[in-house]
């Protein structure tokens, strides 16, 4: 790409010849640490998360109501397998695209018509529902269809966020993002419990209706530009598709980062799956039982989400990626050997916490290694090994819960997640990575460049906070 430059919505102001880019009153489009003495993006990350956080509540509801009652009505894992199936794969699918469109096309308005889409399938969903119809091919397709909506959201939200936010406060505001989301999941799941127990489940559907509506009332107040290539000879879409998976296969780094994420993720399809249906199984299906597991681990989410927030900057990205991947096994082992629900909570309290220790940084680390034109394609793969993720690891946890124990199928997968995470840094890309944290000394300091040994894209260093 010869160059990047930026167009806006109407009124936008003219074109800067000389650095090639289009900036919206008010609003930070490049990633560039000039910018953090521009006040408002502030109000514009205020506007933004705001939003978010509130169309998220709904879909928690939702995923809350929808999961408790595939579980409680069915307890069958092949039932929570399909389920997952069709809640990703379609985001698999979708994520290929999603990532290029993201890059091509305003990141707002496809946030907001991916939004749009969500709310209208959901609504569909509650008033067949209403009008007596419970086959569950109808909750899938409901399922498919907003994991649909997430494969054009993901990228677009992953990379609107470095057009508002400075690159110094990435890590920050990621850590606050996630410790509002974590707040948002320690409410979400007692109030749908409570829905759920009073009101039929369309009831939850409504709500989530209404708050998409609110966010993307929101959205549409903040002016997002949109990152193209310049030049007379643009890439034609595939050819821009193809760029981007060569751009991920051909920077060590970033291939590296992605591969452990993908490992990961299907290794803790157990944990974020299976638990409910050990907690059916082993300790009862009481709603509130259910309730509980999903506070446990919204609580060390939120509390989790703020530490980085505050002391995040003193830690290595890769160091806090690491060291999250172990403890994901070792607290997989311990959910499949707790003797009693108490115990089994507090895991589920500590695997919450490990979570935005392993998402955040991976984010953040992207976001400031990636050029932002390349970074929807890169967020949409990301979105793609995400999505895969969790299907290919309930296809065989969850069939593997009806032969054995779910007991036995989380120690296995802890098992395996402590050995992965550990074979990771054998790897040359892993060692590489562990010198850049060892290199990382100060919170201003920039870290090493690990994708350079191989002579692949050099990032550019990453900015401290």
């Amino acid at each position: 790409m010869s160059g990047v430059y930026l167009t806006m919505d109407p009124m936008t102001p003219p074109t800067d010849a000389a650095d090639g880019v289009q900036d919206a009153p008010g609003d930070a489009a490049e990633v560039d640490p000039t910018l953090a003495d521009r006040p408002q993006w502030v109000r514009q990350t205020t506007i933004f998360l705001s939003g978010q956080t509130i169309s998220l509540f709904g879909s928690m509801l939702v995923q809350y109501a929808v999961m408790w009652y595939l579980t409680l009505t069915t307890k069958d894992g092949t039932v929570m397998a399909l389920s997952t199936v069709f809640g990703f794969l379609p985001q698999a699918i979708v994520s290929i695209f999603g990532g290029v469109w993201a890059d091509r096309h305003n990141r707002k308005y496809l946030i907001m018509g991916a939004d749009a889409a969500i709310a209208a399938a959901t609504l569909a969903l509650a008033i067949l529902m209403m009008q007596g119809a419970s086959d569950l091919w109808l909750i899938y397709i409901a399922l498919a269809v907003r994991s649909t909506g997430a494969g054009i959201q993901g990228p677009a939200v992953a990379a609107l966020l470095p057009q508002i936010v400075p690159t110094s406060k990435l890590l920050k505001v990621n850590g606050l993002n996630q410790s509002i989301q974590a707040g948002m999941m320690l409410l979400a799941p007692a109030i749908a419990a409570m829905l759920y127990a009073a009101y039929p489940i369309e009831a939850i559907f409504f709500i989530d209706v209404a708050t998409a509506v609110v966010g993307i009332g929101l959205l549409a107040l903040i002016p997002v530009a949109r990152v193209v290539a310049s030049g007379a000879d643009a890439p034609s879409y595939f050819t821009d598709l193809a760029e981007g998976f060569r751009y991920v296969h051909q920077h060590p780094f970033v291939r590296w980062i992605l591969g452990l994420f993908a490992i990961v993720m299907v290794l803790a399809a157990a944990p974020s799956f299976l638990t409910p249906l050990m907690v059916a199984r082993s300790f009862g299906a009481e709603p509130w039982k259910l309730m509980a597991l999903e506070l446990a681990f919204s609580i060390g989410m939120m509390l989790a989400g703020a530490t980085i927030a505050l002391w995040g900057t003193k830690i290595s990205r890769i160091t806090m990626i690491f060291a999250s991947s172990v403890a994901f096994g070792v607290l997989s082992i311990g959910l499949g050997l707790s003797p009693n629900l108490w115990i089994f909570y507090v895991f589920m309290f500590l695997v919450g916490f490990v979570v935005p220790a392993f998402s955040t940084p991976s984010m953040t680390v992207l976001q400031e290694t990636v050029e932002p034109e390349r970074q929807g394609r890169v967020f949409g793969i990301l979105g793609i090994v995400t999505a895969l993720a969790m299907p290919v690891g309930m296809s065989v946890f969850g069939p593997l819960s009806n032969v054995y124990s779910v007991e036995m199928v989380l120690v296995a997968s802890g098992i395996a997640t402590f050995i992965a995470a550990a074979l990771a840094i054998t790897v040359p890309a892993g060692r590489r990575a562990m010198q850049a944290a060892r290199d990382h000394t100060a919170p201003s300091g920039a870290p090493s460049q690990p994708a350079s040994a191989e002579g692949a894209f050099t990032p550019p260093p990453a900015q401290g906070s």
